[in-house]
């Protein structure tokens, strides 16, 4: 059963709604082998109202493919003809009169097609009445005009066309796309401004240098169960979901920390546990456009440090094989830092971060006293335990967006002479 609104049209009698018009026919109003009267209906429906219909009742039929499309008004008569054909034809009987209800005719869309649209559309040097002809080879009717332009009436099976860019791609594909030679674009005197923002720049710049550091990116979900976004300091109302894609993944996330800590878990339980991921990705302090933030985040599990991952026995000499710890993350941290061209004189560091990191095996990195650029350091015994994580694990976050633009240093350089 489905519910209907006061959107969708059916087709009705006095004992009850027979069918959804266009889109499926009832149960009761079938066919069967006891069948000896039958009503053939051909009909047009409202293309939006058809697709409309379907999405919200969530019914795909071919009915529906066919008319949310649109039909050739003109079949609509010879279409009923044919189908009763085909009754006399396998099943015998005698034909009844056909009635026409409410269809006027076709009435044909008139396009005015200037003929220098196709040069200016395709760069494409076509003859008039090479391009007149096309149009009537495919069924469309061209009509007088000037000579710069001709009136074209649209057929009926078309409806897809609906301006003169329409018909300019009508007349290229016929003529031929490959007939349309390359040019390059036109140069300018003038040096290009910056296409890339600060932001942009700086986020390529952190991907490139943690990648350098032996980290592979990772993609995680931006939607986390609500219990870890209050383990990472989110979970308000104003990050919940209205229709999440599982009940499970309910939250904004306030941290890029859970989805990567869960991802390295993943890889562990599959036998690989010397992982180290980042992700450079936004998360969400607030549903405002400013409570976005842009974080480069990453984490290493078991040994995997930047020296190598190896067992406890081997590369000892330069420190591979031990599990890593709070100093890895910082180096990581500031890595990111230095690559995005930030001053590192001017970084300081502070003891601890927030709850989910170990209280004594964690750091602030900050530019000054108020701008904090992000956390590093190893999780508490705690937040591995809520998240059913288990090994030797560190992490950090950098705020890319928090970090000051640097100061334009003055030039000397004069602009173009103009003459």
């Amino acid at each position: 059963e489905y519910k209907l609104g006061r959107n969708n049209v059916v087709i009705s009698d006095e004992d009850g709604i027979e069918s959804i018009g266009g889109i499926m026919g009832g149960e009761h109003s079938g066919c069967d082998e006891n069948t000896i009267d039958v009503l053939i209906e051909s009909a047009l429906w409202d293309p939006m109202n058809i697709a409309k219909s379907g999405r919200s009742l969530g019914i795909i039929t071919d009915a529906r493919y066919r008319f949310e499309r649109g039909v050739d008004p003109e079949y609509m008569v010879p279409g009923l003809e044919r189908t009763t054909e085909l009754v006399l034809e396998l099943c015998g009987g005698t034909a009844a009169r056909a009635e026409v209800v409410g269809y006027k005719g076709y009435e044909p869309k008139i396009v005015e097609f200037p003929f220098s649209e196709v040069k200016r559309l395709t760069g494409l040097e076509i003859p008039v009445e090479e391009m007149k002809q096309i149009l009537s080879r495919l069924g469309f009717t061209v009509g007088a005009g000037d000579i710069g332009s001709c009136s074209v009436a649209v057929p009926s099976w078309r409806p897809d066309v609906d301006g003169k860019a329409d018909l300019v791609e009508e007349v290229m594909r016929i003529h031929g796309v490959d007939n349309i030679k390359p040019a390059p674009l036109e140069g300018h005197a003038a040096v290009n401004g910056r296409i890339l923002t600060t932001l942009q720049i700086r986020t390529r710049a952190a991907k490139r240098a943690l990648a350098s550091r032996g980290m592979l990116e990772a993609v995680t979900w931006s939607f986390i169960p609500e219990d870890q976004a209050k383990l990472f300091g989110g979970g308000s109302a104003a990050l919940k979901l209205a229709n999440p894609i599982a009940a499970e993944m309910s939250d904004m996330r306030p941290s890029l920390l859970p989805g990567l800590l869960t991802a390295a878990q993943r890889n562990a339980d599959k036998g690989y546990g010397d992982v180290a991921i980042f992700e450079v990705s936004g998360t969400y302090e607030n549903d405002r456009p400013e409570g976005q933030r842009r974080v480069a985040g990453g984490i290493r599990r078991g040994s995997a440090s930047l020296s190598g991952a190896g067992r406890m026995w081997s590369n000892a000499a330069k420190g591979g094989g031990k599990p890593v710890d709070v100093f890895d993350a910082k180096a990581d941290a500031l890595a990111v830092i230095e690559a995005c061209g930030l001053p590192m004189a001017n970084i300081q560091i502070e003891q601890g971060g927030p709850e989910w990191y170990h209280p004594g095996r964690s750091g602030t990195i900050k530019m000054g006293p108020k701008v904090v650029l992000g956390y590093f350091g190893e999780f508490h015994p705690l937040t591995l335990e809520a998240l059913d994580v288990s090994g030797a694990l560190c992490g950090f976050e950098v705020y890319v967006d928090a970090m000051p633009e640097a100061k334009r240093k003055a030039t000397r350089t004069k602009p173009a002479l103009e003459l």
